[in-house]
Parts: structure tokens; C-alpha cells; sequence
């Protein structure tokens, strides 16, 4: 929903409705393919790269579920970034989400990453601005990736207040009450029956 209120369908292109998502082995990973599905069914033409396939069954059901809509999966990403430039509109980052280190996900997604970093495309981030930056205490973010979209899921992190991109989203209606009085989040008020708010 955030990649469609920051790139609406009608504004673009037939060529920038491509969307390529990148997909760790981790939860975030989980996140980027069930956004690929969502992108589907919003008549958005997403692709999907994997730099490192989860065993985890939440991932095989959601693969099943993305190569049953017909989305495409690359068996590789190309390295030269103007074919990545030249192929898509934008890309979604789902690399590595808060907590997981480059070094614990393997050279796979550390050469993903150094990819997306030289994008002149538009990239979408979720939960944090490059998970090289510590999600909590804000890390350094002089090699990060640096999107111009940001998708905080539940709440932003601290590492947020570094993000100088062009919107920012939560996507965190879900989060209850006594959660959110707990570690005193303060999240934005959600409109109509939207999930996600801008900030």
C-alpha cells in the first residue's frame, strides 16, 4: 500500500510500473514477498530476487503463493546496475530487517545490498534505511543504502531519524494498545481504513 501512495499506478509509466523486490532469508525477506503479491493484485508487475532461499515454511508458502499469481523469480542479479535501471520503474528492499546482521545472512545478500546501492532507480526500504545500520542505536550510515522511500513496519526505528528520503510511511495499525502504552510509541492516526499512515 505504502509502494502505492508513493508511486500511484496512473502516474506512471508502463515501463516504471516494474517493480523488482529483493528478498532475504529472514522475516523481512517473509515481508518483501507478501508486498510482491500485494504489488500483483494491485496490477503493479513486480519481480522478485531471492539472494538467499529460506527453508522457513512462511516462505515457501508465500513463494508458492507468488509463483502461483505468475510473479517472475531471477535466478540471479545482475551486477551492472544499468540493467537493473534500464529493466525496472523501482525496487523494494527486503534484504535484512532490524536485528539481523549482513555478516549472519552470507555473501549473497551482501552483494544484493552493494547492488542496490548504486540504483539511480527509485528504492523502497522496508523497516529500516539499510539494515548495516543498527536498528536501535542508529549505526553508520555513510555506506548505507540510502532509499528514497522508508516503510517503517509497527513502529520506526531509531535509525529512522537518520533517513533523509523523499516520504516515510508506518505501516502499523495492528499494534495494540497496551503495546504501544508499554514502549510509549507515539504512532500517527491512521485514516478511514488505511494501514498506512504518512509521517
Amino acid at each position: 500500500v505504502a509502494v502505492h501512495q508513493a508511486f500511484p499506478l496512473p502516474s506512471l509509466s508502463r515501463k516504471q510500473r516494474t517493480v523488482l523486490v529483493v528478498c532475504g532469508p529472514e522475516q523481512n525477506g517473509a515481508v518483501g514477498l507478501a508486498c510482491a503479491r500485494h504489488l500483483r493484485v494491485f496490477e503493479y508487475q513486480p519481480s522478485i530476487f531471492c539472494p538467499a532461499r529460506s527453508a522457513d515454511a512462511l516462505h515457501r508458502d508465500l513463494t508458492t503463493q507468488c509463483e502461483k499469481m505468475d510473479i517472475p523469480f531471477l535466478s540471479f542479479l545482475p551486477a551492472e546496475v544499468r540493467l537493473i535501471d534500464d529493466a525496472y520503474g523501482l525496487v523494494v528492499d527486503a534484504v535484512l530487517g532490524p536485528g539481523v546482521r549482513l555478516a549472519e545472512a552470507g555473501g549473497h545478500c551482501a552483494r544484493a545490498l552493494a547492488t542496490l546501492k548504486r540504483l539511480s532507480i527509485p528504492l523502497v526500504s522496508l523497516d529500516s534505511p539499510d539494515k548495516s545500520w543498527d536498528a536501535e542505536a542508529g549505526g553508520d550510515a555513510k555506506d548505507a543504502v540510502q532509499p528514497d522511500v522508508l516503510v517503517s513496519l509497527a513502529a520506526p526505528k531509531s535509525c529512522a531519524g537518520r533517513f533523509s528520503g523523499r516520504l516515510h510511511f508506518v505501516a502499523g495499525r495492528f499494534v495494540p494498545d497496551d503495546v504501544r502504552r508499554k514502549f510509549g510509541l507515539h504512532l500517527p492516526k491512521y485514516t478511514g481504513t488505511d494501514c498506512v499512515a504518512s509521517l
